[in-house]
């Protein structure tokens, strides 16, 4: 394939499609992954969590999750088909257009898997390239060069990832963690220039703290990213002032709020970090919209954890669609703001440009 056969379309794992066929999209879910190998280490060694770690997971486990932070690995697998397909026909069934599937290298991606789904469903599903978290990632990895890494994102483009001729039609979720490893950053540095030879958008999974964000962006500014074509993922579970949103903003990057139906009483991944409700979500998009920064905004769920599938009492991909956009509506934002956030933005952002090397 070359490049400029995709420029002006967003690829789908179906093929290219124009923009406007789009419709409402879910800018960062999980249909199919498995990351549960990451967390091997992190057993813990107390007999009651170890206990809930190791059990499927049931409503007893559930709970345990929700108020006292227990982990689960069963909780870190989404493997089956049959499962997502239903519960992405019920965001289908209520308008929905489009589910970006983010998982990248390190969670097991399945581009076959998420062909299927989208041909079972009718939906257009947009496939990740790059690679995750240093843990999360398998040994081969260790020993490439930026190089070696660049040139394999740039090769899921050209010639299809994993052996398959399933394009992927963004780059990312790239993994970072907080501090960043050396291998992150050498992917960071791969991953911009693969979006500089792809003209595909980039999307950046920031490090657990406050001043990441506006770190990473300063960094692949300098490195040649398009930031207005760069999406910086969970800010709801990472700025929570408003003058440094405002300054992240003023970049010119788009903020990524991906957390919705979120709402634990227990962030698993830390104690001192408040995870906001959707409310509160719906308050700062009222916030940037008022700044002059509502061309900048995407929403999602992140359906990453069983625990977020409607199967098992979580959100499903459709919450946005079913239950946040009447709030929205409720609150004041008008449908012209909303289809800014869910319809123009994302068709702007996955149509891909002209790369530029």
């Amino acid at each position: 394939m070359k490049n400029s056969d995709i420029t002006g379309k967003v690829q789908t794992v179906l093929g290219p499609i124009e923009p406007q066929q789009m419709g409402q999209t879910m800018t960062h879910e999980h249909l199919l992954l498995d990351y549960s190998h990451a967390f091997g280490s992190m057993e813990p060694q107390d007999p009651d969590r170890k206990k809930t770690f190791n059990a499927p997971l049931t409503m007893e486990t559930l709970s345990r999750m929700y108020f006292a932070g227990h982990w689960n690995r069963d909780n870190f697998i989404l493997d089956d088909e049959d499962l997502a397909i239903e519960e992405a026909l019920h965001f289908k069934n209520l308008g929905g257009g489009t589910i970006v599937d983010v998982t990248s290298i390190g969670f097991n991606r399945s581009p076959e898997g998420l062909r299927r789904i989208a041909r079972a469903t009718g939906l257009n599903i947009i496939m990740g390239s790059s690679f995750y978290v240093d843990p999360c990632l398998p040994d081969y990895v260790r020993h490439m060069s930026e190089d070696a890494i660049t040139e394999a994102i740039v090769q899921d483009f050209r010639a299809g990832a994993d052996g398959t001729d399933i394009r992927p039609g963004l780059i990312g979720e790239v993994g970072l963690s907080m501090p960043r490893t050396a291998l992150e950053d050498k992917i960071l540095r791969a991953s911009v220039r693969a979006q500089q030879m792809t003209g595909a958008l980039l999307m950046i999974h920031p490090g657990r703290h406050a001043d990441e964000p506006l770190e990473i962006v300063h960094t692949i500014e300098k490195l040649g990213a398009d930031l207005t074509r760069a999406i910086m993922c969970h800010i709801d579970r990472t700025i929570f002032d408003h003058p440094r949103l405002k300054e992240l903003a003023s970049t010119g990057v788009v903020l990524e709020y991906d957390l919705f139906g979120h709402e634990h009483t227990q962030y698993l991944y830390g104690d001192d970090i408040d995870q906001p409700n959707d409310i509160q979500r719906l308050r700062y998009l009222r916030y940037l919209f008022d700044e002059g920064f509502g061309k900048q905004i995407v929403i999602s769920q992140d359906c990453d954890n069983k625990i977020y599938l409607r199967k098992y009492g979580g959100c499903g991909y459709a919450h946005i669609v079913e239950n946040i956009v009447p709030r929205a509506l409720n609150r004041g934002f008008s449908q012209q703001e909303i289809d800014q956030i869910l319809i123009h933005t994302p068709q702007r952002l996955f149509t891909f440009v002209a790369p530029k090397g």
